[in-house]
């Protein structure tokens, strides 16, 4: 950058110098002398008088800056605008080919005022249209799921429970809405998820982009039922699923009843013991569903023997059926 600074600068010398040659080969008509004897005297504009003198003190034929027309900073100069471009060849500190490329665009010399207007109208737009995109894109949580805005419309999406909840604090009580959604694509994805919010849409929302992400895959039998009957509690409530055949359908509580539709679980009946409380019996559902809930063999988490649970192992599949029986399964089904 000092290298190009440099130039400009040397560049700028010369302009003065040429301006003068002009003036004074237009005020004279002969060559002015190299050495003049005595030191010439200048009319100012206030009809004083000046002298210039060089470094030396001698006398110069040359007329004062003053002298000169004020360049009209309106029209374009080419010695005195700022140069395209520079380029460097390689030195010792940088071995490789430099080329700085200097700009003036728009010009700050020629300015048409419809174009400026016309040029700043469209940019304000651009950038409304730039800070509305922005705030969509912000306010909308769905940007940041895995899956496209299609593959979210072919979900089911149950919201089952939309409740009023509150919470005491010291300044009184803060009042929200709590929703429960389940979502699945009825092909063996199914979650559920639960949000809050002082608006009951936006706490579905929640619970959705909650749901979306906890999806997790359930295995079928024949993708239609579930492999074995299947037991659990938590709670006071207990639930007991049973495998039924070929267009049985889903004989069971209508919480349940959404859940396995969502999953793609077609032929099943279930019943509910004890606290029939949706939002007990739609957890446990999933915890007998979705596998990996509650290892088997887990210690205490101080050396101790780990005991079996299994109230939470998860749905059984095909593998640990096979281990048990023996024998491999094979599907008997011919249409």
């Amino acid at each position: 950058m000092n290298s190009l600074a440099r130039q400009v600068a040397s560049r700028a010398r010369l302009v003065q110098r040429a301006r003068f040659a002009r003036l004074y080969s237009s005020d004279h008509s002969t060559r002015p002398p190299q050495h003049a004897p005595a030191a010439t005297s200048v009319g100012l504009p206030d009809g004083e008088s000046a002298t210039q003198l060089d470094v030396k003190g001698k006398a110069k034929g040359l007329p004062l800056p003053y002298d000169l027309p004020f360049p009209d900073l309106l029209e374009p100069e080419p010695l005195y605008d700022l140069v395209d471009g520079a380029e460097f060849r390689p030195t010792k500190q940088f071995r490789h080919p430099t080329k700085l490329i200097v700009r003036n665009d728009p010009s700050l010399f020629v300015v048409d005022k419809e174009e400026a207007a016309l040029a700043a109208k469209e940019q304000e737009e651009f950038d409304e249209d730039n800070d509305k995109d922005e705030d969509e894109e912000e306010e909308s949580p769905m940007n940041h799921l895995a899956l496209s805005r299609r593959e979210i419309g072919n979900l089911h999406i149950f919201p089952l429970i939309s409740r009023r909840v509150v919470q005491q604090t010291g300044k009184g009580k803060i009042a929200r809405q709590a929703a429960l959604v389940v979502v699945g694509n009825g092909n063996g994805l199914v979650g559920y998820g639960e949000g809050k919010d002082d608006e009951t849409l936006r706490a579905i929302q929640k619970a959705e982009i909650e749901a979306i992400r906890n999806m997790d895959y359930v295995d079928r039998f024949e993708q239609r039922t579930i492999w074995t009957e299947m037991e659990s509690k938590m709670g006071a409530t207990r639930i007991i699923l049973r495998p039924r055949p070929l267009g049985f359908g889903l004989h069971c509580n209508p919480n349940v009843h959404q859940v396995l539709k969502a999953a793609g679980i077609k032929d099943i009946s279930a019943k509910v013991w004890g606290s029939r409380n949706p939002l007990n019996v739609i957890k446990l559902l999933f915890r007998m569903l979705h596998a990996g809930n509650a290892p088997l063999a887990m210690g205490d988490g101080i050396g101790g023997r780990g005991r079996k649970l299994d109230k939470g192992s998860g749905v059984r599949g095909k593998q640990e059926i096979e281990r048990e029986r023996g024998r491999k399964l094979v599907n008997l089904r011919t249409r």
